[in-house]
């Protein structure tokens, strides 16, 4: 029997569940009565169960035959064997169970979340997260997605309290002392969409998208903040039925905002489930990004109620199927409520993440088999969300958006309330385009990697196109083994742009070989490949066509494009197949460049340098970051001008931030220390896109009594975001006990379960605070593995990338390999990978850059 997989013999169709939470004592009872169909006789039935207590099982029928059973749990396997003695007849059973459990802290399953009341009273909710596979851990289930049913719930609930579920309240009752909350069916769907709360909630009046009321929740004393989080889940959710060409299958939407979180949020039918942060926001006082973030993610979980709810991945390998929809459909969205926000042209910064693991090694395909439940828990990382996503929009770029929305629309048509896979998908895109997808499309789905597009002139009229895998390392880093073919080539839509006597054309090439050739027209003056930026490959392009190119960056490259040349000369830089120092006389040639995308992947990269970096050769770094950045803050200054658009106020704030801290200026901090002073605590008077800028560089050059001072403000924040600002500025404090100090926080209790993970991998990122980072996480290793979510210890890890000297690396991978399984063996080798990039990118270019930047002191 398959360890992980259960048995096909008995299918549910139904399930009527009565729980029972206590918030005192963190407990809670349940009652389910499941309706099964038994396909096969047999003795016993096995459903997944964990950290449960079944206390009673029977089985009947219409017959009224009733079987008593006993409970078996399996805790390797997270199951529960039930024996009935003697052969179930095949045919409809009702299986009644009793069980009870633990209202958790580990931020899965049924579990526990606080907050603190007007009063500064602690109060509790309950709260549920059951992707990928904890449901087991609220009620025995059939906890895989194929096992599609329709849910029941009773909720029984002090009276004082409310209680929200999936679908609206259809009763409610009082029986003794208790309130009895009864909620509609579902839709059928997967137990991992389940979704209950209960505590002191309160609800924004519903706004009407056609027939769906949509609300959002939170404790009390936050309504304030729902607005913005409301107006987008309206908006996105007009756009989505609009696009997919379906109604929403729900009969309400709610969105619900839960102090402790352990992930962004959770596309629960009709009850999704968010950070704060996430969702509730001051409009007036939140920057450029952070309302970007709750456009995002309301806008993501909405696109699920379709792709994952209505149709969801047959098993957790095609989990993409979720989630890469769901990203590229949250852009989609997002782009067309704000078209100023130009979400397409800074989605280029997440495609460059993806890029950035994509080229290691280690690496895997977006989709490849899961077995056990620990392997699905590691799929929803930048692979599956960014690559995946980028894939798609290349797709349809290729196909053109009309005909990929008919495929789409086909798809959900097909395969509404079950299940599919990634052939369903290609079929369904392949009788909207009619062509055959696989063709095109397998190699990037099933295949790990990316292609490095290689461009070259021939003879002074051929431009030659070639490609082969792109890596990091030219050779797979100890105890890794490469996935995929290195010599298989991928089926690459490339759309490139060639410029002859000052007239653009554009041009389309599917390179499906190892090389190929083109024609160029007479008086050609440049080509660009990948027009647009929407390929998932990098481009490296001969000396000639390079020097061509350069000359059109002050004004014939739209900035998505200069954001790829500069992220793809970068990557060249980092795997050796460009000198260092070409890429800094390149940043040198970006003085005058304004667009946010571009300076994130300048600034990025200059923060690489900083961790590589000998102790003594930062302070030339810092000269080399205020002459690269000094003339664009000198011109964009402090105050934000009338005419500006958003992403330009944005930039304003991020490189007043780089000169500021990794630039170390003075003049900067000072600025930011007299516009600080002049806030009141609405911080009315600045422009919001500047307060995480100016806390971030007093923290930088803060001093013990500043840190106070921030860490009151943390306290006392009225704002989600206002909180994370001064939160994440604890971790820029360089002064060793102030190190300490937040780092002790992290593990006391102080500073939540869901945000101490991040705290830490930012001190192990930094270049002030990462040895005693390391040293702490040493120490306290199980602790942190006792206290944190499981996908947020893992996030932790991912800090580890920081450590970029030879002997920390030693040292990390002495103690993190024996850890590979708990952690999630691909998610590690890909950290440990990174950072063997980082040390051998150290090593090989060193003493060049030290002899670069000793012209800057």
């Amino acid at each position: 029997m398959d360890p992980f997989r259960l048995p096909r013999h008995v299918i549910p169709g139904r399930y009527d569940l009565r729980l029972e939470p206590d918030l005192t004592a963190f407990t809670f009872r349940g009652d389910a009565t499941v309706t099964v169909t038994v396909r096969e006789p047999g003795p016993e039935i096995v459903l997944n169960a964990v950290d449960l207590e079944i206390d009673s099982a029977t089985l009947e029928n219409d017959r009224g035959e009733v079987v008593r059973g006993t409970a078996v749990m399996e805790a390797a396997t997270e199951r529960c064997r039930l024996g009935f003695g003697a052969p179930i007849a095949p045919g409809a059973w009702r299986l009644r169970l009793a069980f009870r459990g633990t209202l958790n802290d580990k931020l899965r399953g049924f579990y526990r979340s606080s907050y603190k009341d007007a009063s500064g009273t602690t109060r509790a909710l309950a709260a549920t997260q059951f992707e990928a596979t904890d449901a087991r851990r609220a009620f025995p289930c059939w906890d895989e997605p194929d096992f599609k049913a329709v849910f029941a719930t009773t909720l029984v609930i002090d009276p004082a309290l409310t209680a929200v579920s999936n679908t609206p309240v259809v009763t409610e009752r009082l029986e003794g002392g208790r309130k009895v909350v009864t909620f509609a069916d579902t839709i059928r769907m997967s137990t991992y969409l389940v979704a209950f709360i209960v505590g002191d909630l309160e609800a924004t009046e519903p706004v009407r998208v056609r027939r769906t009321p949509v609300r959002v929740w939170c404790v009390p004393g936050k309504r304030r903040l729902a607005r913005f989080g409301q107006e987008v889940a309206a908006a996105s959710l007009r756009f989505f039925e609009d696009y997919y060409g379906l109604p929403y299958a729900g009969e309400k939407l709610d969105l619900l905002a839960i102090p402790d979180f352990a992930s962004g949020a959770m596309e629960n039918f009709g009850a999704i489930t968010c950070r704060e942060t996430a969702l509730l926001v001051d409009e007036r006082r939140a920057s450029h990004v952070e309302l970007e973030r709750v456009a995002d993610v309301v806008a993501h979980e909405n696109a699920h109620m379709w792709f994952g709810d209505l149709v969801t991945m047959t098993w957790w390998n095609g989990i993409w199927l979720n989630e890469a929809f769901a990203t590229f459909m949250e852009m989609l969205a997002v782009d067309a409520w704000k078209p100023e926000w130009r979400r397409w042209t800074t989605f280029g910064v997440s495609r460059a993440a993806a890029l950035g693991v994509d080229g290691l090694w280690s690496t895997r395909p977006i989709e490849f088999p899961v077995r056990a439940p620990r392997e699905a828990d590691a799929m929803f990382d930048v692979l599956t969300y960014e690559k995946g996503a980028s894939v798609l929009r290349m797709l349809e770029q290729h196909l053109g958006p009309e005909v990929f929305r008919e495929g789409v629309r086909d798809y959900l048509r097909a395969h509404a309330y079950a299940n599919a896979d990634t052939r369903d998908l290609w079929a369904a895109l392949g009788r909207a385009a009619r062509q055959p997808i696989p063709d095109v499309m397998d190699g990037w789905i099933f295949q790990p990697g990316y292609p490095l597009v290689s461009a070259r002139l021939e003879n002074g009229r051929t431009l030659v196109l070639a490609q082969q895998r792109f890596t990091y390392l030219p050779a797979p880093p100890e105890g890794v083994t490469a996935a995929g073919e290195p010599g298989m080539p991928w089926q690459v839509p490339v759309q490139l742009r060639v410029r002859a006597r000052g007239t653009p054309t554009t041009h389309r090439v599917l390179l499906a070989g190892a090389e190929t050739r083109l024609g160029l027209p007479e008086g050609f003056e440049s080509v660009l490949i990948n027009e647009g930026g929407h390929g998932f490959y990098r481009v490296r392009y001969g000396g000639d066509l390079l020097a061509r190119l350069l000359g059109e960056l002050a004004g014939g490259l739209a900035p998505i494009e200069r954001f790829n040349l500069v992220s793809d000369a970068w990557a060249a830089a980092t795997a050796g197949l460009l000198a260092l120092t070409d890429y800094l006389e390149l940043t040198a040639r970006l003085r005058g460049e304004r667009d946010k995308n571009v300076w994130s992947i300048l600034a990025g990269s200059l923060h690489v340098l900083n961790r590589i970096l000998a102790i003594g050769d930062r302070p030339r770094l810092e000269a080399l970051v205020r002459d690269r950045l000094g003339p664009a803050v000198t011109e964009l200054g402090w105050a934000p001008r009338p005419e500006e658009d958003e992403l330009t106020r944005q930039l304003r704030g991020d490189l007043l931030r780089a000169l500021g801290t990794l630039g170390d200026d003075r003049a900067t901090q000072a600025g930011a220390a007299a516009l600080y002073a002049t806030q009141d605590r609405d911080a009315t008077g600045t422009d919001p896109n500047l307060l995480g800028p100016i806390i971030a560089i007093l923290a930088h050059a803060g001093d013990t009594a500043r840190y106070e001072a921030f860490l009151e403000r943390f306290r006392t924040a009225e704002t989600p975001q206002e909180e994370q600002r001064y939160l994440y500025a604890l971790a820029g404090f360089r002064q060793a006990a102030l190190v300490e100090q937040t780092l002790g926080r992290t593990i006391s209790g102080e500073i939540r379960t869901q945000d101490a993970p991040f705290v830490v991998r930012a001190l192990l990122m930094s270049a002030h605070g990462r040895e005693r980072a390391w040293s702490f996480v040493k120490t306290h290793w199980e602790t942190m593995d006792g206290r944190y979510p499981k996908q947020g210890l893992r996030r932790m890890c991912e800090g580890v990338i920081g450590l970029a000297t030879p002997e920390l690396e030693r040292d990390a991978r002495e103690f993190l390999v024996p850890r590979r399984a708990e952690l999630g063996e691909k998610t590690l080798d890909q950290y440990l990978e990174q950072l063997r990039v980082a040390v051998t990118f150290r090593e090989r270019e060193g003493a060049a850059l030290a002899a670069y930047l000793a012209r800057f002191g």
